[in-house]
């Protein structure tokens, strides 16, 4: 695999840091961005130490800060093509999983999701397809989850429909550049995977893979550039087919 300069957002901790441990451990270079600056220092020299080639830039960035957004992307752009580098691959990371049943008087936590997860996708969507289209090709990876393949209840009702419509932003974007070879898009739609934003509840086992498995899983589909991969694949491959078309009375009874 030729080694690639890829820039992750919500990178401080869970998926997002050990994606960082993994692709560096494949031999990549990285561009890191969250709104805990001292995890992303921490992380680097974690990183440096075991992998003291690999070159990782790190920035502040709160995704809810859309002019921020450019302006971060933009800097990670001119910080690797003074070392002869550029931003080959982004993923969109970043995001939180608060939510509550419509109605009863949680809007804030439903639109603070759809703010994070959506809007701030659709920024961060926007930020990376400028420096893509700027360098004529790239790879924009889209982190979603098995839940956009469903409408969900309760809680996760507006969590599912923002992850849904970000995997809508990637598939426009794949549909405006196909038969660009140079331009990629992957939508990842992660199963149970433990992460600061899982549920405690639930014991790794066959839904909730441990972090270093499912985030395998998850950087194995990237590096081969998959348009579309539920991890892991087993069981969450079938389990989303399952999903689109098992009855509502089913899915109701699974959240």
């Amino acid at each position: 695999m030729t080694q690639q300069t890829i820039l992750i957002t919500g990178a401080s901790s869970g998926l997002g840091a050990e994606m960082a441990r993994q692709f560096a451990a494949r031999g990549h270079h990285l561009a890191l961005c969250a709104r805990r600056t001292e995890r992303l220092e921490e992380l680097r020299a974690e990183i440096n130490a075991a992998i003291p080639g690999c070159r990782i830039s790190v920035r502040a960035l709160d995704v809810n800060d859309h002019d921020a957004v450019f302006e971060v992307f933009r800097a990670f752009r001119a910080e690797a093509a003074a070392e002869g580098r550029r931003i080959d691959r982004v993923i969109v990371n970043a995001g939180i999983g608060k939510g509550a049943p419509l109605g009863t008087g949680k809007f804030h936590a439903n639109k603070e999701t759809a703010m994070t997860n959506f809007v701030a996708g659709l920024a961060q969507a926007e930020a990376a397809m400028e420096l893509f289209r700027a360098q004529d090709g790239g790879h924009l990876v889209m982190v979603s989850s098995v839940s956009a393949k469903r409408g969900m209840p309760k809680a996760m009702t507006a969590y599912a429909a923002t992850k849904a419509g970000v995997a809508h932003l990637a598939e426009g974007v794949r549909t405006e550049m196909h038969g660009k070879p140079q331009y990629k898009v992957s939508v990842i739609y992660p199963g149970f995977i433990v992460s600061e934003m899982s549920d405690r509840t639930r014991k790794p086992g066959l839904l909730m893979a441990p972090t270093e498995k499912g985030v395998r899983a998850i950087v194995d589909a990237v590096e081969k550039e998959k348009k579309s991969a539920a991890v892991p694949g087993w069981p969450w491959t079938p389990l989303a087919a399952v999903l689109k078309v098992a009855p509502l009375g089913v899915i109701r009874k699974m959240v």
